[in-house]
């Protein structure tokens, strides 16, 4: 008779497919069995009543990257995943960034460095292209391409980062020989560049004003010359953290002319508008929510809402860019109160990613559990080459299952939260549905707030090409 080293009983299991009443046998942290199991097993655990899905796969998270002079991250791998685990999460995808000068194998080295041996969930690393010499784009990339590094993002805007057009294109080449997946933020640096100066020219200083240096208009222009640069190079690219109406035209018309145009969006874009960057009386309070690109107004919430029910959305990511609000090496660092363009973007959110996408989205019938099954671990194991290993509960899978209760009441609040950081934007957000187990192949490694494992099981996972 055959032994399982676990065996989940009566639940309910929900794939990109479909939802099935079954019971899914464990061994060697592989499903090897999916269908009524009488068999031993060590562990049976009764899920009666309660969703079984595919560990959450969050695709796009920064953990532990250098954000300029005298400014820290608020997580290290050991939080972010220690987060990311208690959110249903059993991958995340982090950037190795490279700096200016610096060589992109030492930028992965270091990052392997930070990682190793502080992972509650398995992870895979992003490229960051900042510096593409000759070096970097003839030899480097494509040497951790054939390693198993498979995908790379560029940035249109930020001192440090931005490339421009010429650059953009060579990358893009590069991209296409190696066959590798590039992700583009999508913002017009001149243009951010000419409106910042324009509004502390005003005065217009504090942190709400940031969403008015980066207007969906930016977005959009910059949406539309990535788009068309991967027309000229004939590559499909993803364009990331994708804001509003405004930019999601683009995409969607990209889409319908046939064009290989993958999207993502984000937590923010469907919970935060841009009056919750006015803080309490336009003070710094609105720091709290600065991310690139902004929150948009109710309209762009729709159209993202309406992106993520027909399909133009591919995956849902949190953009986790977590600072501590109350430290001067966060948000609050100096110059941050004497103008918007020095408070650090980005939010946290690797936690409440899935919670908020299910609550939001399947509790309200929205969407359906299958979509959001799609979004959230399928997608993103397919786009970035970790499936079937990965995102979807099948037999011969790595055995990452989230046990879910539909049913459960939950507010997001600060204190019960694990990240490093000291707040979360979505402080009082009333949550119906919310994950109550974490399993990393086969390993139980949250349950019911409380971390199960003493030591951390998450392993670098090297990965193939996008298969969607």
């Amino acid at each position: 008779m055959k032994k399982f080293d676990v065996v989940f009983k009566n639940g309910k299991i929900v794939t990109e497919n479909g939802v099935e009443e079954c019971d899914i046998g464990v061994a060697d942290g592989k499903i090897s069995e999916i269908g009524k199991i009488n068999a031993e097993a060590k562990i049976v655990e009764d899920v009666s009543n309660l969703l079984v899905l595919p560990g959450g796969i969050d695709a796009h998270v920064h953990i532990d990257q250098p954000s300029g002079p005298d400014v820290e991250m608020a997580d290290n791998f050991q939080s972010a995943t220690k987060s990311a685990a208690a959110g249903g999460n059993t991958t995340v995808l982090p950037f190795a960034m490279q700096e200016k000068g610096q060589s992109l194998r030492e930028c992965v080295e270091n990052y392997h460095k930070k990682a190793n041996g502080n992972l509650f969930v398995d992870t895979s690393f992003h490229l960051i292209i900042s510096d593409p010499s000759p070096q970097v784009l003839g030899q480097e990339l494509p040497a951790l391409a054939r390693d198993g590094y498979t995908s790379f993002k560029v940035f249109m805007t930020y001192d440090d980062l931005v490339l421009n057009d010429e650059e953009l294109l060579k990358v893009f080449e590069v991209a296409k020989n190696e066959k590798t997946l590039v992700m583009v933020h999508a913002e017009g640096y001149d243009a951010i560049r000419f409106l910042t100066k324009k509004l502390e020219d005003e005065g217009k200083l504090a942190p709400y004003y940031h969403g008015l240096s980066r207007p969906q208009i930016v977005e959009r222009e910059a949406t539309h010359r990535a788009i068309s640069h991967a027309q000229i190079v004939d590559i499909p690219i993803v364009i990331v953290h994708v804001s509003g109406e405004e930019a999601l035209s683009q995409i969607k018309w990209a889409k319908e002319k046939g064009i290989k145009i993958f999207s993502e969006t984000c937590p923010q874009y469907i919970c935060l508008t841009e009056d919750d960057m006015k803080g309490l009386n336009m003070d710094f309070e609105g720091a709290k929510y600065v991310c690139s690109p902004p929150p948009r107004d109710l309209e762009s919430q729709q159209a993202i809402w309406d992106g993520l029910i027909d399909g133009t959305f591919d995956i849902f990511s949190s953009d986790h860019c977590p600072f501590r609000f109350k430290d001067s090496k966060g948000k609050d660092r100096p110059g941050a109160r004497t103008s918007f363009k020095w408070v650090p973007n980005g939010i946290p959110g690797v936690e409440t990613r899935l919670p908020i996408l299910f609550s939001e989205g399947v509790s309200k019938n929205r969407i359906s559990l299958e979509r959001f099954v799609e979004l959230t671990s399928t997608n993103p194991a397919k786009m970035y080459g970790l499936y079937p290993q990965k995102g979807s509960i099948k037999v011969g899978s790595d055995a990452d299952i989230t046990i879910w209760d539909p049913n459960k009441k939950n507010k997001i609040q600060q204190i019960n939260l694990s990240h490093g950081s000291d707040y979360t934007p979505y402080e009082g957000l009333d949550i119906t549905g919310w994950p109550i187990q974490t399993w990393l192949r086969g390993n139980k490694i949250y349950d019911q707030n409380e971390f199960q494992v003493n030591k951390n099981l998450g392993k670098y996972i090297s990965r193939d090409f996008c298969m969607l």
